[in-house]
This record gives C-alpha cells, sequence and structure tokens, in this order.
C-alpha cells in the first residue's frame, strides 16, 4: 500500500503520526456546485423558498461541519479551526451556485478535509431547503482548488477540467 499514507505495513487503517511535526500556518479551498431549475434558482435568489435564507443557512452549516470534520471522517485528526469562510457564486444562465470554502489553521496536519467536508454540507443545505421546490437538483464536481503549507507546499488546481 506504498503512497498512501493511512495503511500500515500490513494494509491495516491507521491515523497518520504527526507528534514529530512542526506547527505551521495551513490553508486549504475547496468548491463544489449545485445545479438547480430556473424557477428554483429564482427563488433562491430572490428569497422565496419557504424554509427562509438558503444561503445564510447554508454558509452556517458549511462552517458547522468543517469544525466537525474529525467526528465526521474516520482518520482525520482534530484541529484548532482558526478560520473558515463559506462563499457563493451564483451563475444564472447555468441555474448553478457554486459554493467555495476556505479553511485556515496554525497546526501540524492540513485542512483539505474540512474545506471539502464545509463545500459538502453547504451544497447538501441547499438541496435540503430547496428540494421541495426542485428534487432534480444535482450536486457536483466537489473539488480541492487549492492548498498551502506542510510538507507537500503548495497546491493549485490548474484546469476546470482536471
Amino acid at each position: 500500500m506504498s503512497g498512501f499514507t493511512h495503511f500500515d505495513g500490513e494494509g491495516n487503517a491507521i491515523m497518520v503520526d504527526v507528534s514529530e511535526k512542526a506547527k505551521t500556518a495551513r490553508q486549504a479551498t475547496a468548491s463544489g456546485k449545485i445545479y438547480m431549475s430556473e424557477a428554483c434558482f429564482g427563488a433562491v435568489k430572490g428569497g422565496g423558498i419557504k424554509k427562509g435564507d438558503v444561503l445564510g443557512i447554508a454558509r452556517t452549516a458549511g462552517i458547522m461541519a468543517v469544525k466537525q470534520t474529525a467526528f465526521i471522517i474516520p482518520l482525520c485528526h482534530p484541529i484548532p479551526v482558526e478560520k473558515a469562510i463559506i462563499d457563493f457564486e451564483l451563475d444564472e444562465e447555468k441555474r448553478e451556485i457554486t459554493v467555495y470554502c476556505t479553511v485556515k489553521t496554525t497546526d501540524k496536519t492540513g485542512v483539505e478535509m474540512e474545506a471539502l467536508t464545509g463545500a459538502s454540507a453547504a451544497l447538501l443545505t441547499i438541496f435540503d431547503m430547496c428540494k421541495a421546490v426542485d428534487k432534480g437538483m444535482k450536486i457536483g464536481e466537489i473539488v480541492l482548488e487549492e492548498k498551502s503549507g506542510g510538507k507537500s507546499g503548495h497546491y493549485r488546481r490548474c484546469n476546470a477540467n482536471d
């Protein structure tokens, strides 16, 4: 199982030993998209969803999920989240909402999983709040956009088609 850090020599799942690593500044941004009907998109944009402020609630859900990542993903280390931001980009022509989640910490391990979890939870919350209007919504394209810090250094997703 060479190359995979979450397995020992016998193939058993392990939590990576970070005890000897130094604390460094780390940041990650993940994104994902939700596609919806024209009526649903208009209702989200215009505040017409009966359950309330869709993007405001999705922002809160994403931030809450970031802080709970170690409880959701079995081998993640619990880390001190120093900053979590959820942003949205609305594309009326494509009827899509892109969620961006950026997470920062100063610790021994990165925040990629926290950013991915935050983006995912925000997307799922949008779906939950809008499903009465559009059950055919599609969530996808959840990706790591960028990360910095740690031994592996800086990474930036090169191409939207990656």
